[in-house]
């Protein structure tokens, strides 16, 4: 099997459970933000000791965002296909990431002020795949049906993504401690 295929030369692709879309409209915009949000935490596991506390945590969430990409890639009128937790995100995946966020919220002190990314590779990594999971978000609230769990999933995962940094880094550098030049 080859890997291209040559239909979305006109600009369309197709959808799953059937249909065509213009690749700009906004359901591919939608799941194409997700994949990068997906690719985004890769990057971050590819940091990690692999089977280590981290990387236990993302992997699930790399298989959580195939069903969200399954769910923005199908066409209203083929809603009724989905599957729960499959190709549907449900409203337990969204309370499994709160879980997740107070767990991992207790490993660490919060800083109380903005942090300035980078005190770790990891945690850079896990920062900017914050950022692009919240574009993603952005991006998917065209595009959720009605009653979906896609945008609050997204929500709650860059507040993960933002615990998961902070407990990375272990001290954060807060904005106040950097000093300003301009400042007499």
């Amino acid at each position: 099997m080859k890997v291209y295929t040559r239909a979305g030369d006109d600009g369309t692709t197709g959808l799953l459970f059937g249909g065509r879309v213009r690749k700009d409209s906004a359901q591919p915009v939608a799941y194409g933000g997700v994949d990068e949000a997906q690719a985004a935490i890769g990057i971050a596991r590819s940091l990690t000791d692999h089977g280590g506390p981290l990387d236990e945590i993302l992997v699930p969430l790399l298989r959580d965002l195939w069903v969200l990409m399954a769910e923005l890639a199908t066409l209203p009128e083929n809603r009724h296909k989905l599957a729960a937790g499959s190709t549907l995100v449900t409203a337990e995946m969204v309370v499994a990431l709160e879980e997740q966020i107070d767990t991992v919220s207790t490993r660490f002190e919060a800083p109380t002020e903005f942090v300035a990314p980078g005190q770790t590779p990891v945690s850079a990594a896990l920062d900017l795949a914050r950022t692009v999971t919240r574009r993603a978000e952005r991006d998917a609230l065209v595009a959720a049906a009605k009653g979906s769990h896609v945008v609050p999933y997204l929500n709650r995962l860059s507040d993960l993504l933002w615990v998961l940094a902070r407990w990375q880094e272990g001290e954060s550098l807060t904005t106040r401690s950097i000093p300003n030049p301009t400042k007499d």
